[in-house]
């Protein structure tokens, strides 16, 4: 099975993506989005930033843990990756976002 985009509707409306790898687990995380459209209109600049390795910028937190944000071509954040304990994770989690949104179906959470 390969990677999904899953739409999370909170209850206040408000709506967020979640990038699942093959395995489930989550790669990157959207912003909250006022609108359903505006959620999926990151989904598409996901799938068309994803291939490009210098959309990627790789962080340290405060504690040390290596993550990573994507940015579309106007330098907006469009997702964040969970903390990982070192960098060769990190590296792992670009690559399979790279690997599953640009192909990746968009479904609802249950």
């Amino acid at each position: 099975m390969a990677g999904k985009f899953e739409i999370v509707t909170a209850k206040n409306g408000k709506t967020h993506f979640n990038l699942k790898a093959s395995n489930g687990q989550i790669i990157l995380t959207s912003e909250k989005y006022e609108t359903r459209k505006a959620c999926e209109n990151g989904i598409v600049s996901v799938k068309k930033n994803a291939g490009n390795d210098a959309r990627f910028e790789r962080k340290t937190a405060k504690d040390g843990s290596p993550y990573f944000v994507l940015k579309a071509s106007n330098g907006e954040v469009i997702g964040r990756s969970e903390m990982y304990k070192t960098k060769r994770s990190q590296e792992n989690g670009i690559a399979s976002v790279a690997k599953n949104a640009p192909d990746a179906p968009v479904v609802d959470a249950k």
